[in-house]
């Protein structure tokens, strides 16, 4: 067994040791909106629930390792006092990673994970539609826990209403575990599902995405497309060349094979396929190659 003094290692290695230990962590998709109503939208994994009566909740957006700057989601609690918890499924997954993306102050990540606005009862910023569970809260206290990269500052919220999916109710009006299918957060890439197991998805934080708003709508209107699909495709940073994808289709048989039909169903099925081999960049190729026949 080895021994580490926290002190004698690197911000960064000390934090993997402990995101890689003390999991899995449920996963806080926190909406605010700054004092000019321009909505935000990240997940955290410092995250739980920490009384019932009151409700509070409470997670942390750390201050970042690299440089020390921190995060929007911060500056606007502290700012307005006011955050939307959604709660993070399977289906919702890889839009929520997209969402995590370091994008420029003022760009909407709504927009960008394609997630759909629903308005709040009694606080502003938004909830997400596709979330299971949405928590509108009023933040009653910010503690910062440092100065340096790394260092938390834990927000506490006060739950002011709950809205429910009915869908994952089961017969009692009791939340169905099963149904709910959720996701939570382990160390580098990992995930686990709640009612199956651990995945990866990658992390979209070293470029800036396309966005799913990006997508051409014949894509994002697509039946055979969900939402961790364009969330996947929404994860690239720059699409291929018209070369490229003139090579791809060249060098595979089966490809050209689809593209000749005019179903376009047929060709999104063989898009699909790609992207569940968590192969982005051909699926992207199928679509392209279609659309430029």
């Amino acid at each position: 067994m080895i021994t580490i003094d926290p002190k004698s290692i690197e911000t960064a290695k000390l934090q993997g040791y402990l995101q890689s230990s003390v999991g899995p962590r449920p996963i806080a998709f926190a909406s605010t909106v700054d004092t000019e109503g321009k909505p935000n939208l990240s997940p955290f994994s410092f995250f739980n629930v920490f009384s019932a009566n009151p409700p509070i909740l409470i997670f942390s957006p750390a201050r970042r390792v690299r440089d020390n700057s921190i995060k929007h989601t911060l500056i606007n609690a502290e700012s307005t006092r006011e955050v939307v918890i959604n709660v993070v499924n399977y289906d919702m997954v890889q839009q929520t990673s997209l969402a995590s993306t370091e994008y420029a102050e003022g760009v909407n990540e709504f927009l960008k994970s394609g997630f759909t606005t629903i308005p709040s009862e009694v606080v502003k910023p938004f909830r997400v539609k596709e979330s299971p569970v949405q928590f509108e809260c009023k933040v009653t206290q910010i503690i910062p826990l440092g100065t340096e990269g790394g260092a938390g500052n834990l927000i506490l919220c006060e739950v002011l209403r709950i809205h429910i999916d009915e869908r994952i109710l089961d017969e009692n009006g009791a939340i169905d575990q099963y149904k709910i299918d959720l996701v939570s957060r382990l160390g580098g890439n990992w995930y686990s599902r709640s009612n199956q197991g651990l995945f990866e998805v990658p992390k979209p934080l070293t470029t800036l995405g396309i966005g799913v708003d990006a997508i051409p709508d014949f894509i994002k209107e697509s039946v055979i497309f969900d939402g961790n699909d364009l969330g996947m495709l929404g994860n690239i940073e720059a699409l291929p060349t018209l070369e490229e994808v003139s090579i791809f289709v060249k060098q595979n048989f089966a490809v050209k094979g689809v593209l000749s039909s005019d179903d376009q169903e047929k060709v999104h099925i063989e898009a699909k396929k790609y992207l569940n081999e968590k192969d982005v960049l051909s699926a992207w190729k199928v679509l392209l190659a279609k659309k430029n026949n």
